[in-house]
């Protein structure tokens, strides 16, 4: 069974992933992340200030901290949590998304003049969204996905096929190979990939569930014991692989 969990990265869902980790108990769980966002994430975004680093992928990275800021979190603590969680419970994660950074200079290179003019105009206009409009947003996405989806296909086609589609089968593919090692997967990614990824493997015959990020927002708060934490602080100083087994890890 793939269980797949629809989040957003800015909001504050660390205590509704603890309580379906609990009830699932998965045999590995599964990100969207890959090494470079991973290693950002864990030693602060250290690697958003390269000079190699896309402008535009900086600048989404602070656009999305600010937003997080908003809800009291950083950017990406969904994810954190699941990694902590994996490590408390000495099961293996994965980091199953693309390369961000390259796909980010590809999609660049193949948008045209117009797609980057409104891609401009749609980030100088973020700079101005407060939490309430951000929570419309996401209402109006939850309720009327394909018609954002549309939206999204209409004015950024470039940016629907790279960021959204080429990565729906790139971690529907990671998944697939997962499960012939692993029973019970859970794979943590943005809502608007969870369509995408679930009608893909299950073209590919598998078994799916999908949590949606509405339901996690309803999820009411579970009681912590005062030795867990959802926050994650450690540095790694090289790249790591895409799979760890936090299992194996001491030998």
């Amino acid at each position: 069974m793939i269980t797949l969990i629809g989040t957003a990265h800015i909001l504050n869902l660390s205590q509704s992933l603890i309580k379906v980790f609990e009830e699932k108990q998965p045999d590995i769980i599964c990100i969207e992340l890959d090494a470079k966002r991973y290693n950002a994430l864990i030693n602060k975004d250290k690697h958003i200030r390269n000079s190699s680093t896309p402008p535009i992928y900086k600048f989404l990275a602070w656009f999305q901290e600010k937003l997080a800021r908003e809800y009291g979190v950083t950017a990406g603590e969904e994810m954190l949590t699941a990694i902590k969680y994996a490590e408390d419970k000495g099961i293996p994660f994965s980091m199953i998304d693309m390369d961000a950074q390259r796909l980010f200079r590809r999609m660049l290179k193949s948008m045209s003049i117009l797609e980057k003019i409104r891609l401009i105009l749609s980030g100088l206009l973020g700079l101005i969204v407060g939490k309430k409009q951000v929570e419309k947003e996401l209402d109006y996405i939850e309720e009327n996905f394909n018609d954002f989806l549309q939206e999204v296909n209409k004015k950024y086609p470039t940016i629907k096929r790279v960021l959204i589609d080429e990565r729906n089968e790139f971690m529907a593919k990671k998944l697939i190979e997962l499960s012939k090692e692993y029973q019970d997967i859970i794979a943590i990614v943005g809502e608007g990939h969870i369509p995408g990824i679930s009608s893909i493997l299950r073209r590919n015959n598998m078994e799916v569930e999908t949590i949606r990020l509405s339901t996690l927002r309803e999820m009411k708060p579970i009681e912590v014991k005062s030795n867990d934490t959802t926050s994650i602080s450690f540095t790694v100083e090289q790249e790591i692989p895409e799979h760890i087994d936090l299992k194996n890890k001491e030998e």
